[in-house]
């Protein structure tokens, strides 16, 4: 068991003696903390930054819950292997290195140097008449995803980000966030990618009967991904516990990835000191599951895209938390007086 060498004073100390106001710099001290605390110094760094993709396809889709037909989620993976979609723009501008993983697309890309090949099937199956995936497959995806972040790690990564591509996977993230948090489906169920009202009534009436169908499914988290998971949210979840146990900040997307988050936190409370929320997405679940978990995301910017564009934004943010623990002047060292006490 790793022995912490900083003490949460020693850290509070120089974040509380840099020449400002105490608490002035809000949530980026908390953001601070959290990173020194992680890494277990006074002078942190971000090492090699990383955001895996994780793509697939979604049985449930057939189901009429989706605004988009399934074949958008191979589209968009040829478009992020070109280079085209915004977590390839946002990447690129902040100097984040991007993988790009086919966890289960029911689609055959062939040989791609720019597409990691982690296909555990061509699709799951629609959870509204049966399992979304059998056990097996959901063992293979959290240990593929813990795998392909081993890798990563190796490279130097000590922070990395996580983003998901699938049409109908808003259903799923629903499913197993109404199933785990027992809150009504009702309440975890949002637009997608952009239903009208009637189409946003058929999608709560189809999960709905889905939950209904699979109530003798166990509880715990690995029985409710098989259910009504996919394979790209199963995939993310073992490699947020990995990242986890490897002492990695793990950059928590939107509300897919947060469902993720959800599932690997029932597996392993401890993976929550590592989780950094980046962005509080306009699906209506969302906001709901972050209170849920008793957290803050660090933006809250209205998307609803996805793709790891979150963590990708709010990067540059634990940068500056980084960079003012470091740079920063304290008042001794800048001959600043500091607030003075008021006589008793």
């Amino acid at each position: 068991m790793h022995t912490a060498t900083i003490t949460t004073q020693e850290i509070q100390a120089k974040i509380d003696l840099k020449t400002k106001p105490l608490g002035a710099l809000g949530s980026l001290e908390k953001l601070a903390f959290q990173i020194a605390s992680v890494q277990d110094t006074l002078s942190p760094e971000l090492v090699n930054p990383h955001i895996i993709v994780f793509a697939a396809s979604h049985g449930i889709a057939s189901e009429g819950v989706s605004a988009y037909p399934s074949e958008v989620t191979p589209q968009m993976v040829l478009n992020f292997i070109g280079g085209g979609a915004a977590i390839n723009v946002f990447t690129r501008q902040h100097g984040i290195n991007l993988l790009l993983v086919d966890a289960g697309v029911d689609y055959d890309f062939g040989q791609n140097a720019k597409l990691i090949d982690a296909k555990v099937n061509f699709g799951t199956k629609s959870f509204a008449q049966q399992p979304a995936m059998t056990a097996t497959e959901c063992r293979q995806c959290l240990e593929k995803g813990a795998e392909l972040v081993r890798k990563v790690q190796q490279t130097g990564c000590n922070v990395i980000g996580f983003g998901e591509m699938g049409i109908g996977n808003t259903s799923s993230a629903s499913a197993i966030m109404s199933r785990l948090l027992n809150i009504p489906i009702s309440e975890c169920v949002g637009r997608g990618t952009g239903l009208d009202e009637a189409q946003l009534d058929r999608k709560v009436a189809v999960l709905t009967a889905a939950l209904k169908h699979h109530q003798q499914v166990p509880d715990d988290a690995e029985s409710v991904l098989t259910a009504f998971g996919g394979f790209e949210i199963a995939m993310m979840c073992g490699a947020m516990l990995e990242a986890a146990r490897l002492g990695m900040l793990v950059l928590v997307d939107g509300f897919i990835a947060s469902v993720s988050y959800l599932c690997a936190s029932k597996m392993d409370p401890s993976v929550e000191r590592y989780a950094v929320f980046c962005h509080q997405s306009n699906e209506r679940g969302h906001r709901l599951l972050l209170q849920s978990l008793g957290v803050d995301a660090l933006l809250k910017l209205d998307m609803r895209l996805g793709e790891g564009t979150g963590c990708a934004l709010a990067y540059p943010l634990l940068q500056s938390a980084v960079a003012f623990l470091n740079e920063m002047a304290s008042f001794e060292s800048a001959g600043v007086s500091q607030k003075t006490e008021t006589p008793a």
